[in-house]
């Protein structure tokens, strides 16, 4: 990389002011209000108003730290954050969309809550998003004919989508991450199943007693079914499933994700200042082929089953552009410490004898991944805790362990605190379920995983 680059690259987050954060901010808005208040407007035109925010960043930031660090920056959040998780999001999507569940499940409360947990077991080793691709079309299938179908898919976000991610690093990007920094495979599942375990049954619980309490309402067991019996030829069908090599394909994307953790060389290239290593670029590249040979050998007919579209992934991409982007100045900002303008957040997470305090890890990282993309935020207090995966290892394993868990159990909080949860959002509401709104979906995670989260930190990082 060119002095040049590098010195632009280099913005320093403890001189910025929290006005860099208003994209960001009114981008988070967008998302919360404008679905509400301006439902049609924003149906058409949520990629333009994603670029506007990026712009009121990217302009403003070119005209202050000069068009030198506006393009490394931009080109640096697209490469190496942007794109491969769009990459590694669109091949999950493709090759989970090209297996479909036959058999007509009726969705009782029993049959939900198994669904719900054997996607918390799948989330681990497929990944939040893969899990999730796989079970949403069963499950809205299974209910389609039940007035009451927003819980079971808000209930799905919680387990699915995040809780059951928690075991290891191919679970949720934030673990990844801390792989790739050294953080050993195994780690995670000896340090957080307690609290995950503990997490995900009392969310089973939960939602058996809301979804048995909606079932029994006058009629509600008796409606007619649409979902016929058959198969994706017409064929009377028995339980099973279509596109099976797709979970050949799936093995194959979970293989090319952990390979490019394990392999380490320096060769790579660099582009406008952003090294893209070889490890990375294979496993993208990778990923693409998969995608692309998903859709090849997937029939017609079972995408036409699964009603697979790509209007959900399209909302995704765009939306996290914008994410990504106006989210810059932010990151920087938390990078600075306890010099920059969160420096208060910084200084939460830490005792007055200058040791860490767990619950305040904990609590730190899950309320900003809620409303943050979840992996830089586990970066930023992987680097405030110390940053040497050996030390967080062994004699900071706790607070190590509270880090982990806020990144990945508090994102349920909002829609926007995982990638899944906006996937699974736009699936539903696609196939005609009436979701809450960013607003109204707050609702149900502070009343039923804040209780949760609140238990968890007595338990286990007080």
């Amino acid at each position: 990389m060119a002095a040049g680059a590098v010195q632009a690259a280099e913005v320093d987050g403890a001189a910025m002011s929290v006005a860099w954060g208003i994209p960001f901010v009114g981008m988070l808005l967008s998302i919360a209000l404008l679905p509400l208040v301006a439902p049609r407007f924003w149906h058409h035109h949520f990629g333009k108003v994603t670029a506007g925010w990026a712009l009121a960043f990217l302009l403003p930031f070119a005209l202050v730290y000069g068009m030198g660090a506006a393009s490394v920056n931009l080109v640096h959040a697209l490469l190496a954050e942007y794109l491969p998780f769009v990459i590694l999001l669109t091949a999950l999507y493709a090759v989970a969309g090209g297996i479909y569940v036959r058999g007509n499940l009726r969705g009782s409360p029993g049959l939900n809550t198994a669904i719900l947990a054997i996607g918390a077991v799948l989330a681990s080793f497929m990944g939040t998003t893969g899990a999730s691709m796989l079970l949403i079309r069963p499950l809205l299938r299974a209910n389609d004919n039940r007035r009451h179908q927003a819980h079971v898919v808000v209930f799905f976000i919680f387990i699915v989508s995040n809780a059951g991610g928690a075991l290891t690093p191919l679970g949720d990007p934030p673990l990844f991450l801390g792989f790739l920094k050294g953080v050993d495979f195994f780690w995670t599942v000896r340090h957080i199943w307690q609290p995950m375990l503990f997490l995900t049954l009392a969310l089973l619980a939960i939602f058996y007693v809301i979804d048995h309490k909606l079932m029994g309402e006058k009629g509600e067991a008796d409606l007619p079914d649409p979902t016929p019996s058959v198969d994706v030829t017409g064929a009377q069908s028995r339980l099973g499933f279509d596109g099976r090599m797709n979970f050949v394909l799936l093995g194959g994307v979970v293989a090319l994700v952990l390979i490019s953790g394990i392999w380490r060389t320096p060769v790579g290239f660099d582009i406008a200042g952003t090294h893209v290593g070889l490890p990375g670029l294979v496993r993208d590249v990778g990923l693409i082929v998969v995608a692309l040979l998903s859709l090849k050998i997937t029939p017609a007919c079972v995408h036409q089953a699964n009603d697979f579209g790509w209007g959900p992934m399209q909302e995704v991409a765009k939306l996290f552009a914008g994410i990504f982007l106006t989210i810059i100045p932010v990151i920087a900002m938390l990078k600075a410490g306890v010099d920059g303008p969160f420096g208060a957040v910084v200084r939460a997470v830490t005792n007055g004898d200058g040791t860490p305090n767990p619950a305040m890890y904990f609590w730190a990282t899950g309320v900003l991944s809620s409303f943050l993309d979840n992996a830089p935020t586990y970066l930023v207090f992987f680097n405030t805790a110390g940053g040497d995966p050996a030390h967080l290892m062994t004699d900071m394993a706790l607070t190590l362990a509270a880090i982990s868990a806020g990144a990945v159990f508090m994102g349920a909080n909002t829609y926007i605190g995982n990638a899944p949860n906006l996937m699974v959002k736009a699936i539903a509401e696609d196939r005609g379920v009436k979701m809450p709104g960013f607003f109204g979906y707050m609702i149900w995670s502070v009343c039923i995983l804040v209780p949760l989260l609140v238990l968890m930190t007595l338990i286990w990082f007080k």
